[in-house]
Formats: C-alpha cells, structure tokens, sequence
C-alpha cells in the first residue's frame, strides 16, 4: 500500500498524506487537488475506492476504422482517458474488413444511447462519400467530433494535424541533406489529409528545387496505408530513382525500409526515409524512425472538449482545429549519395 500511495502521489504531484486524505474521503482537500489523485488512479489502472467513483456521465462512442496501425490505439487511449476524467465512459467501436461498416457502429452507439461520437479518420475524410450520414446525425440529436479529415458540408467540429506543413517539414529536413530527388509514398487519392499531404509536398518540391506540381506528380506513389503498401510504394520510387521517401504514416515507412533491404540498399546509407505518426515503440526501429509526430495527446484531449461543450450544450465552433506536427531526427535518415551535407544530426 505505501509503494501504490508513493506512485500516485507521484503521479499527481502531491505528498502521499494527501493521496491518503483523498481516498479516505477525509475533508481539507482542494477540488482540485481532488481530481489530480482521482486522475491518477485512473492512469495508473488502479479502481476508484467505490465511494469515490462517479456515477457515470453516460457512454460516449469513438468509432476507428481500425487498430493495426498503432496510431489508432494511441489516440482512443488519450481519448478514453479524457472521457474518463469527466465522467463518462467510453465505447470503442473498430471497423473490421468484412464486418461492420461505420454507419453500422453508429446506429448500435445510437441505439445504445450514448452521449456524443468521436469519429476518427471516418468517411468524413472521404471526398468521395455522402456526407448527409452525418446531418442525419445530428437531427437524431447527438453531438459529434471529428478527427483527421475536413468536409465544408458538415457543420461539425474537426481536429487535424497540418498535413500540409508536415510535408514541409519533411521535404525541407531532407533537402538539407543533400537529397534532390524525393518521393512521397501514401493512401488513395480521395482522402482529404492525403489530398493536404500532397499539396504541402508539391509546394515545397517546388519552392526547394523548382519542381512543377506535373514534375513532382511522378514523385508520388498511392498504395495502402500498409507495411505491404508502403513496400510497394517505396519500390517503385526507388526504381524511379529517388534517394529519400517521405511515407504517411509509420507502417509504410517500415514496409519502405523493408524494401530497400530487399533491393540490396542500406537505409540511411542508400536510401533515407521517413515517416508519419511518430507511433509508440518506432524509436526503437532499426535503425530508429525519422518521423512526423502527430500530437496525439493534443489532439486528443481536444476532441473531448469540443465533443462535451456540445453535450453541455454550449455548441463548440463549427470550424477545423488545426494542429502543429513536429519533425523528430533519429536514425533512418542521413546525407544523400554522394552529398557531403551533414547540416542535420541523425542523433538530434
């Protein structure tokens, strides 16, 4: 018992008598102070004392088209998490190849009662998908959130990272290593963050080396967002002659390093390569990422206070938040061949 009061104490930022006064229920503790231990337990996996627990606020759904891209999981957990602080239970709801589509989780999460939807890289990012699923929605009353994707014809929250400026930065970093000729390896066409990654790709293509949009187009490799997708995306640009490959999302860039090996390359010798999502454990790589982080906690934390000003009804603003990303330098990506460049440290 004194070791979990040292770790929650810890956690919390307070002293262990304090953690102590708050599970006994004992008077003299700031609210606030209250709900930083509460929190704690929370993180910790430890249960709430049963007189302390929250009657819940309700079930909130958040709808993923899946969880093997490690992204996804990252993202319920900080959303789950934030639910849980204020009281609200969440409901996690996984497309499956075959199985059920998202309008299918909907109607369940509907028929179930839940207080609100988070809708994560749903058909809302989909240019080429009806987006009346989601009107319909909200004239049944229940509020939603939605990440990663942007339609003007729904009057909905959106959180996104700048896809645009990710590719930015990612160009930019590997311009300035002496790479001249770099792809871009990511999803169908008709996704709004892939559509985004494109432009931010282009133009920085064309204000580092004077590419035209139709130039840099046979730079660019459309696969899925897969190891598999990624491997042949990043083939096929390598055969294009390309020393770098930006990849949108992590697992591509493991297939893009997977590729490279096949063909006798060494990465970052020979090859140099990045990716997209900075995902739990891909530091760990060999050799470890160069990626875009996404900020997830962010992002995350964000999406459930638009979502609960709606169930408060105080309706969040019906516009895009749009978030920073973060280029993180590590292994797999060094001086082009034959460039003696070496502005930016593998190791920073």
């Amino acid at each position: 018992m004194t070791a979990r009061l040292a770790d929650i104490a810890s956690q919390a930022g307070v002293s262990e008598a304090t953690v102590s006064r708050v599970l006994n229920g004992k008077p003299g503790v700031a609210a606030a102070t209250r709900e930083s231990v509460l929190a704690a337990l929370d993180v910790l996996g430890y249960e709430r004392p049963v007189r302390l627990r929250q009657r819940s606020a309700g079930l909130v759904g958040l709808i993923t088209p899946e969880l093997e891209n490690p992204i996804f999981p990252a993202l319920a957990q900080v959303i789950g998490q934030a639910l849980t602080r204020q009281g609200y239970t969440p409901v996690l709801a996984t497309q499956t190849p075959g199985g059920s589509t998202e309008d299918e989780l909907t109607e369940m999460l509907v028929d179930r009662g839940v207080s609100g939807i988070i809708f994560v890289s749903g058909l809302h990012a989909d240019t080429t998908a009806d987006m009346q699923r989601y009107e319909k929605l909200r004239a049944q009353g229940v509020p939603y959130v939605l990440v990663n994707g942007f339609s003007p014809k729904v009057q909905a929250p959106f959180i996104s990272p700048d896809d645009r400026a990710a590719m930015r930065l990612a160009v930019t970093h590997l311009a300035s290593l002496g790479h001249t000729r770099i792809g871009l390896a990511l999803g169908p066409r008709r996704f709004v963050p892939v559509l985004r990654k494109i432009e931010g790709f282009q133009a920085a293509m064309q204000d580092r080396f004077g590419l035209a949009p139709a130039e840099s187009e046979k730079l660019i490799q459309h696969s899925l967002y897969t190891l598999e997708g990624g491997q042949a995306a990043a083939s096929a640009l390598i055969s294009a002659g390309c020393t770098a490959v930006v990849c949108a999302s992590d697992m591509m860039a493991l297939g893009a390093i997977r590729a490279a090996r096949q063909l006798g390359l060494d990465v970052p010798r020979d090859i140099s390569v990045v990716g997209f999502d900075d995902s739990p454990l891909i530091a760990f790589t060999d050799p470890p990422m160069t990626t875009i982080r996404q900020p997830v906690t962010a992002m995350g934390q964000a999406a459930v206070r638009a979502l609960l000003e709606e169930v408060g009804g105080t309706p969040a603003p019906h516009s895009e938040f749009v978030f920073m990303t973060e280029l993180v330098v590590r292994g797999s990506t060094a001086s082009g061949p034959g460039s003696d460049s070496g502005a930016v440290s593998r190791t920073s």
